[in-house]
């Protein structure tokens, strides 16, 4: 089917500089999906589901708020109007991985914003952690063309091998033919950890989602099982684990105000 949603093909990289040197590659694919066309694809794809069950699928439940009476888009909708921007046709378009019979672990998932015009309004980063916690960046992108840079300090625990007081550097490329979502991690001792996703659009249809259940089989177990091995392989460089200190919120996210260096605001908003 033709639309705004698409699958893209592609790798994730990690890159760590210190205190050893440490990288990984995997060939991985995202699904970009457009809220406003889920029920399109729900009733149109024999392999997508969204909140059923299906061969690959989307639940709300697995990203924004804990509210169930609250749709996904009002959910991101209210953060990007906390922001102060204010436009009743705002999309919203996600980037993230989607279930693959029935499971998924999302380190990482953007919501990209947009207005009417199709102008790029707010990007939104949803962090998740592998106890069952999760924390949004939500950072203001108007006036900004070609690849966009922003960035925020850390406020979510996501590896036992990575200090809390770091700060993120952003680098999109949004979604077109292509996309690349790349940070870089660094601390008051300098540049610690690039990690990026790049990526080639497709249609998305169920020959598509089928050819990718073929080149990636079972990628979510993957990505999980890839997350435990890594870290066996840092353990085993001796490199220092930082215990994990339970977030105040299992779900929260912050404003971030870029005119003041990208710090984090005080207010949370759920």
């Amino acid at each position: 089917m033709t639309g705004v949603s698409a699958l893209y093909a592609g790798h994730v990289v990690h890159s760590r500089m210190r205190p050893k040197k440490h990288s990984l590659r995997y060939r991985v694919f995202s699904l970009l999906l457009d809220l406003d066309e889920l029920d399109v694809l729900n009733r149109s794809l024999r392999f997508f589901g969204h909140n059923r069950r299906a061969l690959f699928s989307f639940w709300d439940k697995d990203h924004g708020s804990l509210q169930s009476d609250r749709s996904l888009k009002d959910w991101a909708v209210g953060h990007v109007r906390a922001l102060g921007i204010e436009d009743d046709g705002l999309s919203v378009r996600v980037l993230c991985y989607p279930r693959i019979f029935g499971y998924v672990f999302n380190p990482l998932t953007v919501f990209f914003c947009y207005r009417k015009d199709g102008s790029l309004v707010a990007i939104l980063y949803e962090v998740c952690n592998t106890f069952n916690e999760r924390h949004t960046y939500v950072i203001p992108a108007e006036g900004r063309d070609g690849a966009i840079r922003q960035s925020c300090d850390k406020a979510l625990y996501v590896s036992p091998f990575m200090p809390m007081d770091c700060r993120y550097h952003f680098t999109i490329e949004p979604p077109e033919d292509g996309v690349a979502v790349r940070i870089l991690e660094t601390d008051a001792e300098g540049k610690l950890l690039f990690a990026a996703f790049e990526g080639r659009r497709s249609e998305l249809s169920d020959a598509a989602l089928m050819k990718a259940l073929l080149t990636y089989p079972l990628m979510t177990v993957k990505i999980t099982a890839a997350i435990h091995w890594e870290a066996l392989r840092l353990w085993s460089k001796g490199i220092r684990v930082f215990r994990h200190k339970p977030a105040d919120e299992a779900v929260a996210s912050s404003l971030v105000d870029t005119k003041e260096r990208g710090e984090l605001h005080e207010q949370s908003y759920a």
